[in-house]
């Protein structure tokens, strides 16, 4: 069975920091980029990040460039987001997602399996 579980998310003040993870099985890790995303209340969902499979190359939205990062742990079947200097805008569920390429798709509307999501919530 696919699955991608998120954790880590929980309630902070502005300017805080937040560790996701995103624990993956079910499917071969190295053959899917990993993607996070995020939707808050009464929004549209937005592509925050993504790692690709055949470089490790990274992508960020514009909105949280500088202080979001990306990163995978291989032999844990793991892709981590960490959060530095949060804003109460970035509050949202937050998923990720897995995507049948090395590289990451140019849409999220192409990925193939996604979590359950994790809240966060930032406080002014």
């Amino acid at each position: 069975e696919v699955q991608l579980v998120e954790s880590g998310g929980g309630l902070v003040q502005a300017g805080g920091s937040l560790r996701l993870s995103c624990a993956a099985s079910g499917f071969t890790f190295d053959d899917y980029a990993i993607g996070w995303f995020r939707q808050a209340p009464g929004k549209e969902r937005e592509g925050v990040a993504c790692i690709s499979r055949s470089d490790g190359s990274t992508y960020y939205a514009d909105s949280v460039k500088g202080r979001f990062t990306i990163s995978s742990d291989n032999a844990k079947n793991t892709v981590y987001l960490q959060m530095n200097s949060l804003k109460p805008e970035d509050t949202a569920v937050y998923y990720c997602g897995g995507y049948y390429s090395d590289s990451c798709p140019p849409d999220d509307g192409w990925y193939d399996y996604w979590g359950q999501g994790t809240q966060v919530a930032v406080s002014s």
